[in-house]
């Protein structure tokens, strides 16, 4: 596989969040090949021909429907397929389901999937099921990457912006942990422009309460997220392709970092065509510290729970 000539795209989900994924990486042309995989396969289709109807208009990238064939010679397999969050629906209530959803995908699209191939995973409870995908692959750890708190850092830095009047872009701010309500902000290395951010201990609560439950308020409005999302996956696309080394909160296996061993959950990770090449440890204060440990206490439980997979 030349991941650097003929890059392919595969997105195994053509529901909101796989369909907005493949539009993002179309617009922006990441592959010039963009395939949907879906068990409905007239929706993959339906999706896929939407976009292309477009192409006059858009670029050079060419979305179509297809099948599990189609992961040989992919440089990425993302997996956003699995039952969809409901309105007052936790991420820990979707687990026993998705676990078994996961597993039976990962297995199929193991048959076809180079050994370079980087499985990107979406589907929620993001950490947990990025852990049953390595489970399932024949891939090291560093190649099975979960999307992790990328759109969490992300609404936290909008916040930022919004409240410190600049632009998010230059806001310097991770979440990481679980992707989920067990997740903490670092405050201790969030700044802009180098300088600390200073707002008042109430207002910074307040910020991380909105980025924790931005995915809920959402849901409960539109009834899924799917936009933010769609770029979260496409600009780790971006550092898998382009060899970027960038610094990205995804969920990753710790093997002792932060004195975590043998789980996933999200981090700053250093992302290239290798998938995870290092993992980036933040010194943290003391409560920090106690919260990420609460968090992967919260994560290993989770995953010690007997699911079918």
């Amino acid at each position: 596989m030349t991941v650097s000539r003929t890059p392919r795209i595969v997105i195994i989900g053509a529901g909101a969040v796989g369909a907005d994924t493949a539009y993002t990486l179309y617009l922006r042309e990441r592959a010039p090949d963009i395939v949907l995989v879906d068990i409905d396969a007239q929706r993959a289709r339906g999706e896929a021909l939407d976009m292309q109807h477009g192409q006059a208009l858009a670029g050079g990238s060419r979305v179509r429907a297809g099948n599990y064939a189609d992961c040989a010679g992919a440089a990425i397999v993302i997996i956003t397929a699995g039952a969809a969050q409901k309105p007052g629906q936790t991420r820990e209530a979707l687990l026993e389901r998705n676990a078994d959803i996961m597993a039976t995908i990962v297995t199929e699209a193991e048959r076809y999937m180079d050994p370079e191939t980087v499985l990107l995973i979406a589907t929620n409870p993001v950490d947990t099921l990025a852990q049953v995908a390595a489970r399932h692959a024949r891939r090291p750890a560093s190649r099975v990457i979960g999307s992790g708190t990328v759109l969490d850092s992300a609404r936290l830095r909008w916040a930022l912006g919004e409240a410190l009047a600049v632009d998010a872009r230059h806001v310097h701010a991770h979440v990481i942990g679980e992707h989920g309500d067990s997740e903490l902000v670092a405050w201790s290395h969030a700044h802009v422009a180098g300088a600390p951010i200073e707002l008042p201990a109430a207002q910074c609560e307040e910020i991380a309460r909105a980025t924790r439950n931005g995915a809920y308020e959402v849901i409960a409005a539109k009834g899924h997220t799917s936009y933010a999302i769609a770029l979260s996956l496409d600009r780790i696309c971006a550092a898998i392709l382009n060899d970027d080394h960038a610094i990205l909160t995804v969920s990753t296996h710790l093997d002792g970092a932060y004195g975590i061993d043998d789980l996933y959950l999200s981090v700053p990770c250093v992302v290239g065509r290798a998938g995870i090449e290092r993992v980036i440890e933040l010194t943290l204060n003391a409560d920090e510290r106690a919260a990420l440990a609460r968090s992967a206490a919260v994560l290993r439980e989770r995953i010690v729970q007997p699911v079918t997979c």
